[in-house]
């Protein structure tokens, strides 16, 4: 593999409980009450779209967006990068040949509040975020513009995540995907990941 393509939370970051949290304070606010597996579940999707999953009201659903937005930093202390992530994203770039890219459905803002303070950008070349596709995971789009921006050739070109709508995501895009479970066990969903990455360390050996 010459293109690696990645997700951000749940794959490099440890955003779930960021995120869920912030959201389950919001819903109780509004009388909204669902277990925090059912919250769960959203994760990795659009906040929209995971606003509309769990059938919240149409008239409540901008005001919930506001709120969460606006809590989710209350929770951030939460967030933490997986062990061996930087030193592998340091060792990957420098492989010749090889382009990394971010492929995420955070807004351009929640990137640069969640993620460049770690310093991981360096690492990329390419960044698409939630405004730069018509439509989110599962569809290819967002994959789609990543491939489009690295000119990379979708034979060598593989995207890295952690939930089903990541997997949906690259098969809809005719790219590879490499599912991580360093932050939890495979689920049956997942069956059709086409690599199962145990460690960070396992995706070097894909440049071999």
């Amino acid at each position: 593999m010459k293109n690696f393509i990645f997700d951000v939370d749940g794959t490099l970051l440890d955003t779930e409980a960021m995120y869920m949290k912030a959201l389950d304070k919001v819903l109780r606010q509004h009388q909204i009450k669902h277990p925090y597996s059912e919250l769960a579940a959203t994760f990795g999707i659009t906040s929209l779209d995971a606003l509309k999953r769990l059938k919240v009201p149409a008239d409540l659903i901008s005001p919930i967006l506001n709120e969460w937005a606006q809590t989710i930093p209350e929770f951030q202390h939460l967030t933490h990068v997986y062990d061996g992530i930087e030193e592998m994203l340091s060792n990957l770039s420098k492989q010749p040949g090889t382009q990394l890219a971010i492929m995420t459905s955070k807004q351009k803002y929640e990137f640069k509040r969640d993620v460049t303070p770690l310093g991981l950008d360096k690492y990329f070349s390419q960044f698409v975020f939630f405004e730069d596709a018509k439509r989110g995971k599962p569809a290819p789009d967002p994959i789609l513009v990543a491939i489009d921006r690295l000119n990379a050739d979708p034979k060598e070109t593989i995207y890295i995540g952690d939930t089903q709508y990541d997997l949906q995501a690259a098969h809809a895009a005719g790219v590879k995907f490499g599912l991580v479970v360093w932050q939890t066990k495979p689920s049956k969903k997942l069956a059709d990941a086409d690599v199962v990455l145990t460690t960070p360390e396992d995706l070097l050996a894909m440049t071999r």
